[in-house]
């Protein structure tokens, strides 16, 4: 209660800036949420095959890791803030168009630039934080931020999905509840650029993108200006190893849960969502360990006290101990996710944030997008049980050696090292 209060304190001090981009992203992400969990649902109910779904994910997903990094390029060279509400009015309209729409083509031009409007939010997002917040606030706000995104996430697709099973009730058929909900959430990204437009563009922001090279420079991140692309390189790296441990496990939790466990829909449903639920009490608890030991021993601390959980989800024969382990994991290895976030802005320049960011954010898509075929290649080679257990522990092994690597890097004693 202490905590909800004082965060409860601490919102109402935040600058309007802040406040309307919390609104904005809360309006994006209930809107995107209430899509993601039904439009696979949509698909099938137009007639199309299994196969489509996986086209349209596919194609979404390679056009978001694409556009990454230009975006990143062009966010620290353009307005961010007018960056956000272009992705936010477009996405919309592009959602807007899905929901209407039923040729395979419209189907796949759409989910194309569904990715790339996507991208905007995931890129610039963090930087535009970072420019209208003092630096000491970063990693609490940061943590209450990947929270505030998750609970909203969680919102819209609870919310799409108790609607959509209301209006059936009622006498409506599948496929015209699913396209209410859809355009429902296609309308609540739109009114996301409402607050973004009322956000005034930060003096401070400007300052910080023009006067740096003016002034003598006060206390510098760690990363100097010739080293910032190494840097980035680096924290790439790891992030790397993280997306390949993370890819050949999370995406398939909900089949590892049905396959090992026979547990029904709406069960791993359930368990999926208290997962979320776990995680964002991790990320609001992360920046008191964090103000306690500093942010590079909390993040190798979360990743390496989440490892027992894994393997013991991996190899567990019992429903009730691969949930709780499941549910500990979750939270402990996603508490780090802000922390890296602060980390990441705070040793490089704000003219390289959003180039910095993406880089990050395409290193772990990139280890995410590959390990798809080498999961099914375990599990049908051997088995439900060996093969998971095999993909837990090749997980494990990369979140060590990340977390190793991460911790030789970064640690904090870096800024002051003769070099």
């Amino acid at each position: 209660m202490k905590f909800i209060q004082s965060t409860a304190t601490e919102l109402q001090g935040w600058s309007r800036n802040i406040r309307l981009f919390f609104l904005a992203n809360m309006l994006y992400q209930i809107g995107t949420g209430m899509f993601s969990v039904l439009y696979n649902l949509y698909i099938h109910e137009l007639g199309y095959p299994d196969a489509m779904s996986g086209k349209i994910v596919s194609m979404q997903s390679l056009a978001t890791a694409i556009c990454f990094i230009p975006i990143g390029l062009f966010g620290d060279r353009v307005s961010r803030r007018r960056f956000l509400v272009i992705g936010a009015l477009c996405s919309g309209i592009i959602l807007a168009g899905r929901s209407i729409f039923e040729s395979e083509s419209s189907l796949l031009t759409m989910a194309v630039l569904t990715g790339l409007f996507a991208a905007i939010f995931q890129v610039l997002a963090i930087p535009f934080l970072a420019e209208n917040i003092a630096k000491a606030d970063r990693i609490r706000i940061f943590s209450i931020y990947s929270a505030f995104v998750l609970a909203s996430q969680v919102a819209g697709s609870l919310g799409g999905g108790v609607i959509a099973d209301v209006m059936q009730a009622a006498g409506l058929n599948a496929l015209l509840s699913f396209k209410i909900v859809l355009l429902a959430g296609s309308l609540a990204t739109i009114a996301a650029f409402l607050p973004l437009l009322a956000i005034r563009e930060s003096a401070r922001s400007r300052n910080q993108n023009t006067k740096p090279l003016d002034k003598k420079p006060t206390v510098k991140p760690a990363a100097q200006p010739k080293g910032e692309m190494s840097f980035i390189a680096k924290f790439a790296s790891v992030q790397l190893l993280i997306g390949i441990g993370s890819g050949l496990v999370v995406p398939y939790l909900n089949l590892y849960f049905t396959n090992r466990f026979s547990t029904s829909l709406s069960a791993m449903s359930l368990l999926i969502s208290l997962g979320q639920v776990m995680t964002i009490i991790s990320m609001l608890i992360g920046p008191s360990l964090a103000n306690r030991i500093g942010s590079v021993k909390a993040i190798v601390i979360f990743q390496t006290l989440s490892l027992p959980f894994l393997l013991i989800t991996g190899f567990t024969n019992l429903l009730i101990v691969a949930s709780v382990s499941f549910l500990f994991r979750q939270a402990l290895m996603n508490a780090a996710n802000p922390l890296q976030s602060a980390i990441l802005i705070d040793r490089v320049s704000t003219k390289k944030q959003s180039l910095a960011n993406s880089c990050m954010q395409t290193a772990f898509m990139l280890g995410w997008a590959t390990m798809g075929p080498v999961h099914s290649y375990l599990i049908a080679t051997y088995g439900y049980y060996w093969g998971y257990a095999l993909t837990f522990s090749i997980t494990g092994m990369l979140y060590v050696t990340a977390s190793t690597l991460f911790l030789l890097l970064f640690r904090e004693k870096r800024p002051v090292a003769i070099n």
